[in-house]
């Protein structure tokens, strides 16, 4: 098979690989193309920590395609099934899959990009957050994550005030059921346009979507008295200084939605799927970057420069 591998730092190349046996309980996924995560930017842009050349197909798992092989003791998936899967290996043709960590796609999403594992995140985010018909939450950072809950959101029936730095996120949380936009930039005018939008009680969920210490005190500072304050973004690079008595202060619930339990991401992915095939959940408009395997190092600089007009990047096997 051919398998984009990270050489080095900034560095990725198509190259010939071993294609994968899939051991008992374990499917052959053929696929056909994988989602570009943000979390995967730490190891493009190199780190002390990482050892290159990365692993072929990796650091990918966000991953769709079909079943080609089954191993030993699979039942209830078939060769041939279109699929989405937890892989981690998915920058590739081929990937192999643990046949619990696959959910199975049906004939109306024929067609469809499903990068599995970024949908059920949102929809795991969604839950953890409890939001309501009736209540009035903001969005810090609307990337593909925040997008996607402010449709999750506004279906509920929340209030969605949208917060980000970029013009074009902000139209697209327009586009996704969002009552209001704002304009990341400047911290006490954000606050100040958001106690207005509010009445001056603030909000009643708020979740952060950056992985960046600013926007998680902006976050922390729009929460209503017995707020929920939702953690969603990634937070790679180290410690955080987050105001404690302010936390207190308002007796808010601080909820770090980020899973860890395999089954978790399943449960999320397959709810993700059924959300889709009822129209509440339409990603589809994010995807927009679709490029072959081979510009693997170009989709991944996407992501991290975020140009205008970028939500998400697709690379296709």
């Amino acid at each position: 098979m051919q398998a984009c591998v990270i050489t080095a730092p900034r560095q990725a190349q198509l190259q010939d690989a071993a294609r994968p046996e899939p051991g008992a309980g374990q499917v052959l996924l053929r696929l056909e193309g994988s989602g570009v995560c943000a979390s995967s930017l730490p190891v493009w842009e190199g780190r002390e920590w990482f050892q290159y050349p990365q692993a072929a197909g990796g650091p990918g798992h966000e991953g769709w395609g079909r079943v080609a092989a089954l191993g030993d003791g699979v039942a209830g998936l078939e060769v041939g099934d279109r699929v989405a899967a937890l892989t981690y290996r998915a920058h590739a043709e081929y990937d192999i899959a643990d046949a619990k960590a696959v959910v199975k796609l049906p004939p109306s999403l024929a067609g469809k990009a499903v990068p599995g594992e970024p949908l059920g995140c949102a929809v795991n985010i969604f839950r953890r957050s409890e939001i309501r018909a009736g209540q009035t939450m903001a969005i810090v950072g609307i990337g593909f994550l925040g997008a996607l809950l402010t449709q999750l959101a506004t279906h509920a029936g929340a209030r969605v005030i949208a917060v980000s730095r970029r013009q074009d996120s902000l139209d697209f949380a327009r586009r996704f059921g969002a009552a209001h936009t704002v304009v990341m930039d400047d911290h006490w005018k954000v606050l100040e346009q958001v106690k207005q939008l509010t009445g001056e009680q603030w909000c009643e969920r708020v979740i952060e979507c950056t992985g960046l210490e600013w926007p998680l005190q902006l976050a922390s500072e729009m929460c209503a008295i017995r707020g929920r304050l939702v953690i969603a973004g990634y937070h790679q690079d180290g410690m955080r200084q987050v105001n404690v008595q302010l936390w207190n202060w308002r007796g808010l619930d601080v909820i770090n939605a980020h899973e860890r339990d395999p089954q978790a991401y399943i449960d999320g992915m397959r709810e993700a799927v059924a959300l889709m095939q009822q129209g509440v959940l339409d990603p589809e408009p994010l995807y927009t970057h679709r490029l072959p395997l081979d510009r693997l190092g170009e989709a991944l600089e996407l992501t991290r420069t975020r140009p205008d007009g970028f939500m998400k990047a697709l690379v296709l096997a």
